[in-house]
């Protein structure tokens, strides 16, 4: 292709003025992939407070970039643009399409456009000089082309409603939800996905806390959380200082998924979601997930009638961490997904029909070929495990029921344990327990238990944990022990517990037992639940087997 033949290629100027608005535009670029006559351009439109963010993000993505002056200086065959705040009015093109930068247009803020109404359907910003700015307005369902049409009639007319980009990516992607939630560590757990838009209603505002206080109270074996928060907000604070507010929490075991893509992949392979009033909630739903509203009274964002006001009238309310499971269990917004409906319309269409529409505008033949959305991305895999934690037991005969948190929760607990070679010093020594997986095989099993019980007078258990089915147990006081730690097979799915965690269960069975005779009684059966397994242990004196196993 000639100099020539390159400058008269059609182009295309993406324009944001916010990281949300950017990830929105990525979602849609796809429309144009493999089109060698496209020539795309990015730039980041002034006068948000969240600009300095959208431009981390774009030089994250790697796009080419025009600054802005330099693109008032240009005219482009189409400017698309997520949102229609800003200078837009400023920049020359052949054609202008606008789309939503989230699910629908659910919020007002009193500080910008008219009182009451959503920017992206306010006509202070949708019209100029009393025409509309935009050739096609991409709406994601019928009730937003109804509100447009109320509210500014002559914009509607140029609106098509195309459907959700970001929705139709979940919905393809959820056939990988168990490789991401492999990729998170999440197991047999529920995955309570924590939903905070920004500003000051936002539950991160309001509730600072909660992260913490839910990665500290909820059984480990049990639950993870992981925090979403919206991109404005991580641009308000800074990323790095986001992570030193919630270091406590992420300490604990809270994830904190990117705001690009990540966050997506983690609601696909979410459980339940606790949310305030912010839109993501809305995907959550469209996807069935369990939802919880963490109380928004007083607030004056979110306005009444729209599909998320009408989605949190009916979640149950969030009250405290302790109530919360059962709350999961028993409090369930029938059907979220009808709720989500007046949301998100032409489903996985969004791509083929906003393909259709910007060729037209553009004034080419579109590509023929086929047209999907692309899988969304692994998440960042999870940190390992916290080496250390403090457990609680319940101990009726010969059932023991654990229940494991981080060590700094407030909780009254049984004992605590911890990976030896892996925790911290302190943590070894008030450990009541510790444990170790094969490592360097410079130690028998025997002999590590021995050199343990020796260098720390508080463990009362040393445990080898030779693979995820076999341990070697020595207690201080009753001898060693072969403990085995078979899975429980149902509907052909395969269901394990950590050994470690079986190891506390028989700790806190022989302490429940001291000096009875069932102690000596081997070789003994024990049932023990940790999370929603139950699996039964067999416990015998051990042998050569387990004392001379190589650690």
């Amino acid at each position: 292709m000639s100099d020539a033949d390159r400058d008269q290629r059609p182009s295309v100027l993406l324009a944001f003025r916010s990281a949300v608005a950017l990830n929105r535009l990525l979602d849609v670029l796809p429309v144009f992939g493999g089109d060698p006559r496209i020539d795309r351009w990015f730039t980041v439109v002034p006068g948000s407070r969240f600009g300095l963010d959208a431009l981390a993000a774009l030089d994250r993505s790697g796009a080419r970039v025009m600054d802005f002056e330099q693109a008032r200086r240009e005219r482009f065959d189409l400017i698309l643009s997520a949102g229609p705040k800003g200078a837009l009015t400023s920049l020359s093109g052949r054609a202008r399409a606008l789309l939503p930068h989230g699910a629908g247009f659910n919020k007002s803020f009193g500080t910008e456009g008219s009182p009451g109404l959503p920017s992206g359907l306010d006509p202070a910003f949708l019209l100029s000089d009393g025409e509309p700015w935009a050739d096609l307005h991409g709406l994601g369902h019928h009730e937003q082309l109804a509100r447009l049409t109320e509210l500014c009639p002559s914009a509607a007319a140029r609106a098509v409603v195309v459907g959700d980009p970001t929705l139709d990516r979940m919905r393809q992607s959820v056939g990988r939800r168990e490789t991401y939630r492999d990729r998170l560590g999440v197991g047999e757990r529920t995955l309570l996905a924590v939903l905070t838009t920004h500003g000051a209603e936002s539950l991160l505002a309001r509730r600072p806390d909660l992260p913490l206080e839910l990665a500290l109270h909820l059984p480990v074996d049990d639950y993870r959380v992981a925090l979403v928060v919206h991109p404005n907000e991580i641009g308000e604070r800074g990323s790095h200082n986001l992570a030193e507010q919630l270091r406590p929490a992420l300490q604990a075991g809270l994830l904190l998924p990117s705001s690009h893509q990540e966050w997506a992949s983690v609601l696909v392979a979410a459980d339940a979601v606790l949310t305030d009033h912010g839109s993501t909630a809305l995907y959550a739903a469209a996807l069935g997930r369990t939802l919880v509203l963490d109380g928004y009274d007083g607030g004056t964002e979110l306005i009444p009638g729209t599909p998320m006001a009408r989605l949190l009238a009916v979640a149950p309310r969030f009250t405290d961490t302790a109530g919360l499971p059962e709350l999961l269990r028993e409090a369930r917004v029938p059907d979220p997904a009808r709720f989500a409906a007046d949301a998100f319309g032409r489903p996985d269409l969004a791509l083929p029909l906003l393909r259709a529409e910007l060729y037209r505008l553009i004034g080419l033949t579109p590509p023929r070929t086929p047209l999907a959305p692309e899988l969304l991305p692994d998440p960042v895999a999870a940190r390992p495990p916290a080496p250390a934690l403090a457990v609680r037991a319940e101990v009726d005969g010969r059932r023991v029921r654990v229940e494991r948190f981080p060590v700094a929760t407030e909780l009254p607990v049984h004992h605590r344990s911890a990976q030896h070679g892996a925790a911290g010093l302190a943590e070894q020594r008030s450990a009541a327990v510790l444990w170790r997986r094969p490592g360097t095989g410079r130690w028998s099993a025997a002999g590590w238990a021995a050199h343990v019980l020796d260098e720390l007078p508080g463990c009362r258990v040393a445990a080898a944990l030779l693979s995820r089915e076999r341990c070697l147990l020595v207690h201080r006081e009753h001898g060693p022990f072969a403990l085995r730690v078979p899975p429980h097979r149902a509907d052909g799915r395969v269901h394990r517990i950590d050994p470690a965690a079986a190891v506390s269960a028989v700790y806190a069975w022989l302490v429940a037992h001291r000096g009875s005779a069932a102690v000596g009684g081997l070789p003994v059966e024990l049932d023990c639940t940790v999370g929603a397994v139950t699996v039964r242990l067999e416990l015998r004196a051990a042998g050569p087997e387990e004392l001379d196993a190589e650690l």
